[in-house]
C-alpha cells in the first residue's frame, strides 16, 4: 500500500494565544501529534502572511475530521463572548454541533485553567481530557493520541453468543469453573486469585497487553511466576524496588530463567510477546498445606500501555 493511500485522522488545533509560553506549549503537542500519525492543521504551520484569517479557519474546520480545542481561560472566556479567532471557530463548531447532538467531532483540552468552567458554554457536557498536571502529561498525551487514531487501550470485546438461546445450549453450558473468572482486562487494578484453580493461569490485560499468568505453589511467604505462556516472554525480580512507580527501566532486571520466587511485598516484571512490560506487587499469600483454607495469591499490576520500561508517573 502506499503511503498516500494510508487513512490519516486530520486534527486542527484551536486555541487562543494566551503568552508564548502557552503557544510553544501548543506546538510542541501539535509536533509530537504530527510524528505520531496525526495530520495537525495549526495556524503557526498553515497560516501565511497576508491569509485570510477567516477562509483558514473555516476551511480548517470544515476538512478535519476531529478539532481539539486547547481550553484555557483566556480562550474560554473569548469563546463565551465570541471574540477573536476563537469566538469566530465556536461559531462554526456551535453550528456542526446543531445539525449533530451526538457528534464528537470536538475533544476539550484543559491547559492553563484554573476557573470552575473548564469548557466553553457550547462544549458544557462533554468529556475532556487535562493537562494541567505536568507529571500526568505522558499519560494523557497517550490517551490523546489513542482516541485520535481510534486505538483504544481497552477495545470493545466481541459479543458472545446467548447461552439462554435454546434448552439445549443452556444444558450444555459450564458455568462454573468459567474462564471469565481468571481475566482482568484493564491495564491496572489489584486481583485475588486462587491459583490451584485454572493451572495457576490468570491473564491480565487484552489484545497485544495481554499477559497470562502463571503461578505455582512455593510457601505462604513467596510464589512463583514462569515464563511457559506463550504470550510471555520474560519473568525477572525486580530487586530493590518497593513501588511500581519506582521502576525506572524494566529492561534491567534479569530475566534469563524461566522462574523466578517473589516473595510477599516484592515486585515481579514481565515481558509479553508483543514487547509490553507488566508490573506485578505481591500483596499477599495464602497455602492450604500451611493452614489456610484456600491457595490464593493477592496482587496489585500496572501494565505499560505506551511500551515503555519506565513505570514513574
Amino acid at each position: 500500500m502506499k503511503e498516500s493511500e494510508i487513512f490519516q485522522q486530520t486534527v486542527f488545533i484551536s486555541y487562543s494565544h494566551d503568552s508564548e509560553e502557552h503557544k510553544d506549549w501548543v506546538l510542541q503537542l501539535a509536533t509530537r501529534l504530527r510524528s505520531n500519525g496525526v495530520n495537525v492543521i495549526l495556524d503557526r504551520w498553515n497560516l501565511k502572511l497576508g491569509s485570510d484569517l477567516a477562509s483558514f479557519m473555516e476551511r480548517g474546520l470544515s476538512k478535519s475530521s476531529r478539532i481539539v480545542s486547547v481550553c484555557s481561560s483566556a480562550y474560554v472566556k473569548k469563546a463565551n463572548e465570541g471574540k477573536g479567532g476563537a469566538g469566530y471557530e465556536k461559531q462554526i463548531m456551535t453550528a456542526e454541533f446543531i445539525s449533530d447532538q451526538n457528534n464528537n467531532w470536538v475533544i476539550p483540552l484543559i491547559k492553563n485553567n484554573q476557573d470552575d468552567r473548564k469548557t466553553p458554554t457550547f462544549l458544557g457536557g462533554r468529556i475532556y481530557i487535562s493537562f494541567e498536571d505536568a507529571n500526568l502529561y505522558e499519560t494523557k498525551y497517550e490517551e490523546l493520541l489513542r482516541d485520535l487514531l481510534d486505538e483504544p487501550v481497552l477495545p470493545i470485546p466481541p459479543i458472545g453468543k446467548n447461552p439462554f438461546q435454546t434448552v439445549k445450549e443452556f444444558a450444555q453450558q459450564k458455568f462454573i469453573p468459567s474462564n471469565e473468572k481468571y481475566v482482568s482486562p484493564a491495564i491496572s487494578g489489584k486481583v485475588t486469585f486462587d491459583y490451584s484453580n485454572n493451572n495457576g493461569r490468570y491473564f491480565i490485560g487484552q489484545g497485544e497487553l495481554t499477559f497470562e499468568l502463571d503461578f505455582s505453589k512455593s510457601s505462604d511467604n513467596n510464589i512463583q511466576l514462569y515464563n511457559d505462556p506463550s504470550s510471555i516472554r520474560s519473568v525477572a525480580i525486580a530487586k530493590g524496588k518497593e513501588l511500581i512507580n519506582e521502576i525506572e527501566d524494566a529492561r534491567v532486571f534479569d530475566g534469563s530463567s524461566r522462574v523466578r520466587c517473589s516473595n510477599i511485598n516484592q515486585i515481579t516484571v514481565l515481558q509479553n510477546s508483543n514487547g509490553f512490560y507488566a508490573a506485578i506487587l505481591i500483596k499477599a499469600i495464602k497455602d492450604d498445606t500451611r493452614g489456610a483454607e484456600n491457595d490464593e495469591v493477592t496482587f496489585e499490576y500496572q501494565i505499560q500501555s505506551n511500551g515503555s520500561p519506565d513505570f514513574r508517573k
